[in-house]
């Protein structure tokens, strides 16, 4: 089996250390310290972060949608192959690295999608971003951090408290879906998301997409009051 060859290093905004981009062959891996936060085999939960969030809102289809975290750009690739070409994406990326390395090393994951008309990239902190929005989006996918609990930025979870979802809420139009990503369950944010209002479902896709063995993840799916 080769080896992995290092591509770069990002820090990450905050003191929170580094992410480091390697490749074997066809394969990237993005790390944080030893620990492996995405690979390119293991797609299917990243996209079904997009097709299970426009399934519960189909109104977002033809909508805004912001898409919290770029990563290796398969929850994008998913949201373009269903939104119409009406829609609108904003794509938040807190680590301009991660931007520098999808029109770079990892191109060929991304193919045309950062290109698209659709899509507008912001090199900016996503809580910002949902702070500063009202009745703006149709759905809100948000795959940062690895989930309600965190592994990178403290600051982040200020996304997944009480306060981060009445902003989360206030930035979707009725009955508009956020829908959000995680490595593993969390009862207490589920409680979070009713206390705050959302109607919630979770699903548990599989990280390679496919049926039988493998790990799965987890996604809420939360829609606002219509």
């Amino acid at each position: 089996m080769k080896p992995w060859v290092h591509l770069g290093v990002a820090p990450i905004p905050g003191d929170a250390g580094e992410l480091r981009l390697m490749r074997r062959d066809a394969e990237f891996s993005i790390r944080l310290g030893h620990t492996e936060l995405m690979n390119s085999r293991l797609r299917g939960s990243e996209e079904a972060l997009a097709t299970l969030a426009f399934a519960r809102a189909p109104g977002a289809q033809a909508g805004r949608v912001l898409i919290g975290g770029l990563g290796m750009g398969f929850t994008l690739r998913a949201a373009l192959a269903a939104l119409s070409p009406r829609a609108h994406v904003d794509v938040v990326e807190l680590v301009p690295a991660v931007v520098a390395w999808a029109r770079g090393p990892m191109e060929p994951l991304f193919g045309d999608s950062l290109s698209d008309p659709r899509v507008q990239i912001h090199e900016a902190d996503v809580a910002a971003v949902i702070g500063q929005a009202r009745l703006a989006y149709d759905a809100i996918l948000m795959d940062v951090d690895n989930g309600p609990e965190g592994l990178t930025r403290s600051a982040n979870d200020g996304l997944y408290d009480v306060a981060g979802l009445g902003a989360a809420m206030a930035a979707l139009r009725p009955g508009g879906v956020l829908a959000v990503w995680s490595s593993a369950p969390d009862a207490g944010f589920t409680q979070r998301l009713r206390r705050v209002g959302f109607a919630v479902t979770e699903e548990r896709p599989r990280a390679n997409g496919k049926t039988g063995r493998g790990a799965r993840h987890v996604i809420w799916l939360a829609v606002s009051p219509a």
